[in-house]
């Protein structure tokens, strides 16, 4: 399954963005879908995760109650809508995927599969 994330740009504090990452192949509507970001001279790290057996959404405590992940199987894409944006949001993202749920969801060294990231800036 190929991954391609898209939508990132730069937009002003407390504004919106909508990421999307389109996977290829209806295959695609079976996996497991996360989003990572990575800000310059940090390690990537864990924004939010779709589990696709239970539809069950977790987010990093730093994100929560301001981005929002949904799924549109008909488009193969899975979203990341983010609202109330702020500076320390600024990082590119990445989407990435696997077949199986894994326990520790958020490390990123558990996905061998990711899209390209997209960059997302976010002005004071």
């Amino acid at each position: 399954v190929q991954l391609q994330a898209s939508g990132g740009g730069l937009v002003q504090a407390g504004g919106s963005l909508r990421l999307s990452c389109a996977g290829s192949g209806r295959i695609f509507n079976t996996y497991q879908v996360v989003w990572f970001r990575q800000a310059p001279g940090k390690e990537r790290e864990f924004v939010g995760a779709l589990r696709r057996s239970t539809g069950a959404i977790y987010y990093a405590d730093s994100v929560k109650g301001r981005f929002t992940i949904s799924r549109d199987n008909a488009k193969n894409t899975v979203y990341l809508q983010m609202n109330s944006l702020k500076p320390g949001d600024t990082a590119v993202y990445y989407c990435a995927s696997r077949i199986n749920w894994h326990i520790d969801y958020r490390t990123a060294q558990n996905y061998d599969n990711w899209g390209q990231g997209t960059l997302v800036t976010v002005s004071s």
